[in-house]
């Protein structure tokens, strides 16, 4: 049951697989274990960053293509929903039904663009398209303030059950680590849940399909690809459309627990670099990189300060080490954890752990 609903495509590592499961069961129960607003903040945005990763990763990974241009279809998505319900009387699921298919229908229509007129433009060359594309759209976004708010972004209203006021009890929880509210917030965060619950394992199935075969071979060698009777630029086309849609519903999700949409929250180019630096930390070509990226860079990315700021205190008294652990140099840090994990792990996370479980397995056929 388990391996069809992967696909069949199992960790393939008994390290990787306690891995994984003590992450999904993290993220599932992240309100109860770790209570608090920037927990909570943290968890979803790790799974926000799931499925923009792995939409990417069908892209770069599993394609062979490079793209500046996802961040572009992750605020489509962030926009459709933030407009949709900035324009409606009331918030209501209708309007967010109708920001999600307008946002997908335009990330459609400029994918399918993009691929058809570019795609055929190898290597450096489209990716310096896409930045264009992406940069031209970043400045869209910012001037037309009548639709998009400008720079100061737009703030709207979710439906009753989905904002902090709505409770489902008049008291919090109470568990072992503190109080939990039930409350909109975590109907929300649930509601994530489930849905990139859902898209990564439609992702997972589409690089297990046939179709997903031939866009492995078309990163390993287009001409051969070609060779054998299939149409390269159709396949990178559809392979563009489907991690578009998919980081489009990364946008839609960031929207609704934000209530918040701007040029800098969907649309900005680190986002890009990030979602760079967490496919090679967690490993391209492997979907479940995208979840141990994504946890380690934003977990990171989030507490990597307030580490810091522990060390300095414990460290007060020596020479170079306070002034070197203040958290104002938290980006030289997390610098340097990225060369290393670069540098230890080269094919990624998940790649490093499935070749020392083949290796151990290899050698354990060849003793006598």
């Amino acid at each position: 049951m388990l391996a069809r609903l992967l696909s069949n495509d199992l960790p393939r590592s008994r390290w990787l697989s306690v891995l994984l499961v003590v992450l999904f069961l993290g993220l599932a129960f992240a309100p109860f274990l770790f209570p608090g607003v920037k927990a909570l903040n943290v968890a979803a945005k790790v799974l926000i960053f799931v499925v923009l990763v792995a939409s990417f990763d069908l892209l770069l990974g599993y394609t062979g293509i490079v793209s500046f241009a996802h961040t572009m279809f992750f605020g489509i998505g962030a926009y459709g929903v933030a407009i949709a319900l900035n324009a409606a009387e009331s918030p209501s699921w209708g309007a967010i039904a109708v920001g999600v298919l307008a946002a997908l229908a335009i990330s459609l229509v400029l994918s399918l663009l993009i691929g058809l007129f570019s795609l055929r433009v190898k290597a450096i060359f489209f990716a310096m398209i896409t930045l264009a594309v992406a940069s031209a759209f970043l400045t869209l976004a910012s001037q037309l303030s009548d639709f998009t708010g400008g720079e100061d972004g737009l703030t709207f209203r979710v439906p009753e059950l989905l904002s902090p006021g709505f409770s489902l009890t008049e008291e919090p929880l109470q568990t072992p680590l503190g109080e939990v509210d039930l409350n909109g917030r975590l109907i929300t965060y649930y509601l994530i849940f489930l849905a990139v619950t859902a898209i990564f394992l439609t992702i997972l199935r589409i690089v297990n399909s046939p179709f997903g075969r031939v866009l492995q071979a078309i990163r390993e060698n287009d001409f051969r690809a070609e060779a054998l009777g299939y149409r390269t630029v159709v396949y990178r086309t559809l392979s563009n459309v489907l991690s578009a849609s998919f980081a489009t519903l990364a946008g839609c999700l960031l929207a609704l627990w934000l209530r918040y949409n701007g040029p800098d929250t969907s649309l900005s180019f680190e986002i890009m670099l990030d979602i760079l630096l967490i496919v090679v930390i967690g490993g391209m070509g492997t979907l479940y990189g995208a979840l141990i990226g994504s946890v380690l860079f934003l977990v990171a990315q989030s507490y990597l300060q307030d580490l810091l700021r522990l060390a300095g205190s414990a460290t007060e008294g020596i020479p170079l080490l306070p002034a070197l652990l203040t958290p104002d140099r938290w980006l030289l840090w997390l610098g340097l954890l990225f060369v290393l994990s670069v540098y230890y792990f080269p094919t990624g996370i998940v790649g490093k752990l499935r070749e020392r479980t083949a290796l151990a397995r290899m050698k354990k056929g060849n003793a006598p």
